[in-house]
């Protein structure tokens, strides 16, 4: 069974930067895509971009142009680097890997001044 752990969430001022880091146990990691979504209060979960297995990503309009995705597969590892963030952009983040219906714990994010 594959796990997730999210870590590198945390308090950021508008226009800061975070990255986030998904770390999976398994030796499956490499050949499936990996995705992030966030949830903010009171709101459904939000897909936030897809990182195929082979680095090709996919984003969300809300967050492109500000926010990039990127995977070690030595490392079993994806990172999200988001950049110009928004007050909106305060959730919590979460990690899944596109096989059987596998999440991370999800990590927060608070942007505010």
């Amino acid at each position: 069974q594959v796990q997730l752990v999210e870590s590198g969430g945390g308090l950021v001022q508008p226009g800061g930067s975070l990255r986030l880091s998904c770390a999976a146990s398994g030796s499956i990691f490499s050949s499936y895509a990996m995705g992030w979504y966030r949830q903010a209060p009171g709101k459904q979960r939000e897909w936030v971009t897809t990182l195929a297995s082979s680095g090709t990503t996919n984003y969300a309009d809300s967050v492109k142009g500000r926010f990039a995705a990127t995977r070690d597969n030595a490392k079993n590892t994806v990172y999200l680097q988001m950049n110009s963030l928004k007050p909106e952009d305060t959730a919590v983040y979460y990690c899944r890997i596109y096989v059987g219906d596998i999440w991370g714990q999800g990590t927060q994010v608070t942007v505010s001044s």
